[in-house]
C-alpha cells in the first residue's frame, strides 16, 4: 500500500492561520450514546439511540461535572501548526502525542508567516491587541528573509556533514510541524475551554475553534449544552 505524506490534510480537516495550519479528525471512537450507556451502566441500562431524556442526562453531567462517562469518547487529530503552538498544546498532558521528527528527515520544510501581525499589551505580559504603530509589510518581509536565512544555514550545514539533529538547531519557531493527538471527550472539552478563550494565545484558538466546528455535528447535545450552538 502507498505510502501518503503525513504533512498532507486528511480529508475531513479544517485550515487555520489563514491556510497555512490545519487541523484533521483522522479517527473517533464512541458516541453521544456511547455517553448516556456508561452514566447508566450502574443501572444495568444501556440504549441504542438517544432520546430527550439522554439529551437531558447529558446536560446534566456536563452542568454538575460528572465528566467519568465522557471519557469513553476519544477522539485522534492529526495537526499541522507553527512549533510555539505545538508547545502550547503539548502543555495538556492527558493528551497522547507522536511527532514527525527533523531528527530522521528533512524533507518538507515550511515556515509559518502570520496574516497580520499584533502589537504588545500593556496590561498583560502574555496577551497581544491590534496593531496600531506596526509597519506590516516591512516586518513581514523580515519574518521572510529570516526564515529564508535559517533555511540556507541548515542546509550548508547537512553539505556539510552535520547531523539532521543538530542542524534542525537554527531552524525558527515558526517552522510547521505534524503530529498526532489522541483525547478523551473530557479532556478535550478542558482543551477548548482553555484555548478557545479570549486569554489563549489567537493561532491556538484557531485550533480551539475548528476542533468544535469538526465535533459538534456528531455531538449536537454536547456542543449545546457548552454553549457553542
Amino acid at each position: 500500500m502507498a505510502q501518503v505524506n503525513v504533512n498532507v490534510p486528511p480529508p475531513n480537516h479544517v485550515k487555520v492561520l489563514g491556510g497555512q495550519g490545519w487541523i484533521g479528525l483522522v479517527d473517533q471512537m464512541g458516541t453521544e450514546t456511547t455517553i448516556v450507556n456508561a452514566a447508566r451502566v450502574s443501572f444495568g441500562k444501556m440504549k441504542e439511540e438517544m432520546d430527550e431524556r439522554d439529551a437531558g442526562l447529558i446536560r446534566y453531567l456536563l452542568a454538575n461535572h460528572h465528566t467519568s462517562p465522557l471519557e469513553h469518547v476519544t477522539f485522534t487529530f492529526l495537526v499541522h501548526c507553527p512549533l510555539f503552538v505545538r508547545s502550547q498544546w503539548h502543555r495538556h498532558r492527558t493528551w497522547s502525542y507522536n511527532e514527525i521528527s527533523r531528527r530522521y528527515t528533512e524533507e518538507d520544510i515550511r515556515f509559518y508567516v502570520p496574516v497580520e501581525l499584533r502589537e504588545q499589551a500593556e496590561s498583560d505580559r502574555q496577551a497581544s491587541k491590534a496593531a496600531e504603530h506596526i509597519d506590516q509589510a516591512a516586518c513581514l518581509e523580515k519574518i521572510r528573509r529570516i526564515h529564508a536565512e535559517a533555511m540556507r544555514t541548515y542546509e550548508e550545514l547537512l553539505a556539510a556533514g552535520v547531523c539532521r539533529e543538530q542542524a534542525r538547531g537554527v531552524l525558527p519557531q515558526n517552522m510547521m510541524t505534524t503530529f498526532w493527538a489522541t483525547v478523551d471527550l473530557n479532556n478535550l472539552l478542558k482543551f477548548i475551554e482553555l484555548r478557545d478563550s479570549p486569554h489563549a494565545q489567537a493561532e491556538i484558538r484557531e485550533y480551539g475553534m475548528a476542533i468544535k466546528q469538526m465535533i459538534a455535528p456528531s455531538f449536537p447535545h454536547v456542543a449545546a449544552a457548552m454553549g457553542w450552538q
